[in-house]
C-alpha cells in the first residue's frame, strides 16, 4: 500500500459489534456500534485540514 500517494481513499469495516473507519493513508477511526458515525469519522478524516490531497 502507498501511504505517500497523498490521496485519502477512506472505507468502513465491521469488526464484531463495532464499525471502524479506514484511510489509505494508514489513518484509522474508533470503533463505532453506528456505521452512520464509522462513515461520519471517514468524511471527516477525508475533508480535515492537512488531510486533502
Amino acid at each position: 500500500m502507498d501511504r505517500d500517494h497523498g490521496e485519502h481513499l477512506t472505507r468502513t469495516t465491521e469488526r464484531g459489534s463495532f464499525c471502524v473507519a479506514l484511510c489509505s493513508c494508514g489513518w484509522k477511526g474508533p470503533a463505532r456500534r453506528s456505521r452512520d458515525r464509522a462513515r461520519t469519522d471517514a468524511q471527516e478524516h477525508e475533508t480535515a485540514p492537512g488531510t486533502a490531497a
